[in-house]
């Protein structure tokens, strides 16, 4: 087994929150600064796949 091969575990303390970040109205903005109504329609959009739209 090389150190390649080996798994990282890490504790609760060692891990760093991850802030999302989403494009609204021409500005960039962290999600966790939504109010409560961007939030759930933040929740409701879809994501374009482009597996899924099979072009080409």
């Amino acid at each position: 087994m090389t150190a390649r091969d080996a798994e990282i575990v890490l504790t609760d303390e060692e891990r760093t929150r991850c802030e999302v970040w989403t494009r609204v109205m021409g500005y960039h903005r962290p999600m966790a600064s939504f109010n409560t109504g961007k939030k759930g329609e933040a929740a409701e959009r879809v994501y374009f796949d482009e597996t899924a739209a099979r072009l080409g």
